[in-house]
This record gives C-alpha cells, sequence and structure tokens, in this order.
C-alpha cells in the first residue's frame, strides 16, 4: 500500500516526540510531503526530518507555542506556505498532567485546555481555507481513551480528550458539505519517550500481558490508521472516532486473568452440553 499518499501535503502537529513523530514518519513513508511542528525541543522533529530528506521525501520542521494563538496562526501560514497548500491536517499536539482533583490550579486547567482543545480547533479554522481548495481533504483529531474510560487525578486531562470528540463530531458535519472530511484517533497505550521520563518503571512486558493484543503499540500503530482515514478509501468515513489500544479497553473490570480459562460455569441444568 506504498505511495498511497503520494503528492498529499501533510501537517502533524507534536511531531518532536511519541504519536506525532511516527504520524509524520508513516506519511513521509507512503510518500506525502510533511511539515513537522514541535513546541519546545526540535531535536526529535528536525531528526525525522532529515531521516525523511535522505529518503528522497520533502520535509520541514516548524516551531509555535500552542498557548500562543499568534504562534498557532503563523504556524499554519508557515506550514501552508512550505507545502503549497494542505490536503491533510493531523492534529495531535497535546500536554498531560495528573493530580488530585482537591489539587487542581487554575492555571493548569487554562494550560491543558488552551494546548489540547483551543489551539487544535483554531489552527484547524486558521487551515480550513487552503483544506477547502484542496477537497477532498482530510482532518484527523487526536484524543485517547481517556475521553471514554476513567484513570484516577486525570480529570483535566480526560476533560480536554472527551472535548475534541464532541467538537470533532460537529465540525465533521459542518465541514463535510465542504469536501474536509472530520475522524477521531483516540490510542490507548502507545509508548513514547514520556513514558520514560514520568514513570518510575516502564514494564512493557507485564503490560501486555494485560493487552489482548498481546503487545504495546507503538507510535507507528496510529500513523497507519491516520494514513487510512486520510486516504480515499476511507471516503464515506464522517465523524468517527476510531479507538486503537490492542483490545485494552475492551477488558470488563474484574475479568480476570484474559489468558486463563474460567473457573465458574453458568448454565448447568438448563443450558444444553454445560
Amino acid at each position: 500500500m506504498a505511495d498511497r499518499m503520494k503528492g498529499k501535503r501533510v501537517l502533524v502537529t507534536g511531531a518532536g516526540t511519541g504519536i506525532g513523530r511516527g504520524t509524520a514518519l508513516t506519511f513521509a513513508e507512503e510518500g506525502a510531503d510533511v511539515a513537522l511542528h514541535y513546541s519546545h525541543s526540535d531535536q526529535g522533529a528536525k531528526d525525522a526530518v532529515a531521516q525523511i530528506q535522505a529518503g528522497g521525501g520533502k520535509a520541514g520542521a516548524f516551531q509555535a507555542d500552542f498557548t500562543r494563538l499568534d504562534e498557532v496562526r503563523q504556524l499554519s501560514k508557515d506550514a501552508i506556505s512550505f507545502l503549497g497548500g494542505m490536503d491533510v491536517l493531523i492534529n495531535n499536539s497535546g500536554i498531560t498532567t495528573n493530580a488530585p482533583f482537591e489539587e487542581i490550579q487554575p492555571e493548569q486547567f487554562d494550560t491543558l485546555y488552551t494546548v489540547n482543545v483551543k489551539a487544535a480547533l483554531f489552527l484547524t479554522q486558521y487551515c480550513l481555507p487552503a483544506l477547502v481548495e484542496s477537497a477532498p481533504s482530510a482532518v484527523i483529531n487526536l484524543s485517547s481513551v481517556h475521553a471514554s474510560h476513567g484513570m484516577t487525578e486525570h480529570s483535566i486531562y480526560a476533560g480536554t480528550k472527551g472535548a475534541i470528540v464532541s467538537y470533532s463530531r460537529e465540525l465533521a458535519i459542518e465541514l463535510a458539505p465542504k469536501g474536509v472530511r472530520v475522524n477521531v484517533i483516540s490510542p490507548g497505550w502507545i509508548v513514547v519517550e514520556n513514558h520514560y521520563k514520568s514513570m518510575e518503571v516502564v514494564d512493557l512486558e507485564g503490560a501486555a500481558k494485560q493487552i489482548p493484543a498481546g503487545f504495546v503499540g507503538v507510535p507507528e500503530d496510529v500513523g497507519h490508521l491516520a494514513v487510512f482515514l486520510a486516504s480515499d478509501e476511507a471516503r464515506y468515513i464522517v465523524g468517527q472516532s476510531y479507538t486503537i489500544d490492542g483490545g485494552q479497553m475492551s477488558i470488563m473490570q474484574g475479568n480476570g486473568d484474559i489468558h486463563e480459562r474460567r473457573t465458574d460455569t453458568f448454565g448447568k441444568g438448563y443450558v444444553p452440553g454445560i
């Protein structure tokens, strides 16, 4: 399926690390020209650009602080100018923090909602004329399984991810008549650099045992789904949210070890064969 994105012009935000970087590389592998946004550290984005260019692709790195809408607007201009238009916008950039509910500060709330929701919404608005001009085009917003499943001390983050799903659904029906398809990807556990920075122990082997797929996902797994949703193969998919988690969220709480046969048996005496 190589070259599905040949000739497509793509902006990926938060592409310096993790899911964003992996997604940008995946689009480049499929033939797209890619603009990679980063917020603070440029190393990951510039390394990805060099990798893409070494493979004969077109890529550039662009900085913008997503707490500042003037920089978000400038990013849209710079990316469109570099790419010569825009066919796909991947709103991946986001930050998280965790704290007990009673300890949350207003500044923390404002920062997460500004970066995770406000910046992505207005970046889409700023890029919309270019997306309409190149229609059919696509916007893919990154949410999270936190939008639908609770984890303690993540109330602000979960709220932002739920907001992304909700506004994307509305935006999808508003922009579809303009030729712009909007969909959402909600990843579960995808191993990224931040896990190693924030967690005392990253036990991927232990985590894999709790995931039906048998392994923890990598950024390129999300990238492949994003490529599909941006492609003509997904032309009839509008306003949907796709969970990519290896089956993680499908396990009922209290299910027990998914690798072991259940010891309890229901239906004895009234279900044939039991």
